[in-house]
């Protein structure tokens, strides 16, 4: 006589409810690490979220695990703007304009840095995240070379490093003044990417790999 095989039954899903209290503890974590740090305490982000506090810690076990879900989901929506706009326009230029314009209105210049000092730079999750924005930028920078409407002599890490340092308000002065021309001085900068170059470039262009050794 034959044993029947059990069924495999698959993990159940997560119900809409639960994913929509996950979305909005991330929403609220990163307009509080941005306002306040990553030290902000964890039960005034789930106040802010509308959530109870053992509904943040049943999504997220610990802070760490909370920064990298917020730093993971930021890059991952920079990466879908500039993907759409390649996808809507084909355009590469405007697709490199689109993820710079992104990356300064979800703070990535605020938050990145936490990743820094508070957590395992190589966990995977966040490995995966940062690969899949480093590739697609590189790719996009390629195609704009080649196609004539971007500068040969700058790469990535030259892009990443100015949006990063445009998009963060000077020493004494307000986010609020800083927020209302973050995008006037980027796009700034975006004419100054466009080829033909207008001068020559002191030093070599800034790839990835260059600022991660430094």
């Amino acid at each position: 006589m034959q044993t029947a095989t059990p069924a495999v039954r698959k993990a159940p899903r997560p119900r809409a409810d639960a994913l929509r209290n996950r979305e909005r503890i991330v929403t609220a974590a990163r307009e509080m690490f941005v306002e306040h740090g990553p030290d902000v305490p964890l039960d005034e982000i789930a106040r802010r979220a509308g959530v109870g506090n053992a509904t943040v810690y049943r999504n997220f076990p610990d802070r760490d695990a909370l920064v990298r879900e917020v730093v993971c989901s930021v890059m991952d929506r920079t990466v879908a703007a500039a993907e759409l706009a390649l996808a809507q326009t084909g355009d590469a230029f405007e697709a490199l304009e689109r993820f710079v314009h992104a990356a300064a209105d979800e703070r990535i210049s605020a938050l990145c840095p936490m990743v820094q000092s508070t957590f395992d730079q190589h966990h995977p999750d966040l490995e995966a995240s940062r690969e899949r924005c480093e590739s697609l930028i590189a790719a996009i920078m390629d195609r704009a070379k080649a196609a004539g409407q971007l500068r040969s002599d700058v790469d990535v890490g030259d892009v990443m490093i100015a949006a990063a340092q445009l998009s963060r308000p000077p020493a004494g002065t307000g986010c609020d003044l800083a927020d209302r021309y973050v995008h006037r001085h980027l796009q700034l900068f975006l004419d100054g990417l466009r080829a033909p170059a207008r001068s020559a470039l002191p030093g070599t262009a800034l790839t990835m790999e260059d600022l991660r050794k430094a």
